[in-house]
């Protein structure tokens, strides 16, 4: 894929390493099989994309951005999905590791982390939960959008906002950071 692009394009600037699956489990249902699943998308595939992609930079010089998909689970509990929590805690530190690694070369390297957006795997968790406390999908959606201080969930296009800045010029010295999108969850919980 790299290869690709760069064969395409002649050289890459910008990483948007968005990764990401989630199985809904409880702690004593997950199997080897899902951790690895998880944990091998989530976590690994997003290191040899980095390392990769952060090769090719450094080779051709005049730094560059990489923007990881994290997700507020790597920051917070998450007892129906922990594998998914533990991934995304990974990418959290991977991206303040390779800051401090790739900042010499001019490469920032930070990660957005969504709180609750309007996507298909958003949709599977609310449907599970929902489930769990017999309740419509709807009404779970009210309860969870009331926990928000911005009383809605994202957009994708809120987190794609986001992740612009970081790509941008006008984030030149922000390297290392994790920033929440999550309608203030995380500082309400």
């Amino acid at each position: 894929m790299v290869r690709d692009s760069v064969a395409q394009l002649g050289r890459i600037d910008i990483l948007m390493n968005n990764a990401g699956v989630l199985r809904f489990q409880e702690l004593f249902d997950i199997r080897e099989e899902d951790w690895d699943f998880v944990c091998n998308v989530n976590l690994k595939g997003a290191f040899f994309v980095l390392q990769t992609v952060a090769r090719h930079m450094v080779a051709r010089g005049g730094g560059g951005k990489i923007v990881n998909t994290a997700s507020i689970s790597g920051k917070q509990p998450e007892p129906f999905f922990l594998h998914y929590g533990v991934s995304k805690a990974g990418v959290i530190s991977m991206t303040k590791s390779a800051a401090v690694a790739l900042g010499p070369y001019g490469i920032t390297v930070n990660a957005v982390c969504p709180g609750p957006t309007i996507t298909d795997m958003h949709l599977t968790v609310t449907h599970a939960l929902a489930e769990r406390q017999g309740i419509r999908v709807e009404e779970m959606i009210k309860r969870r959008e009331a926990m928000l201080a911005t009383g809605r969930r994202n957009r994708p296009e809120d987190v794609a906002a986001l992740a612009v800045f970081l790509a941008s010029p006008e984030a030149d010295n922000i390297t290392g950071q994790a920033i929440n999108i999550d309608g203030g969850l995380v500082m309400v919980a």
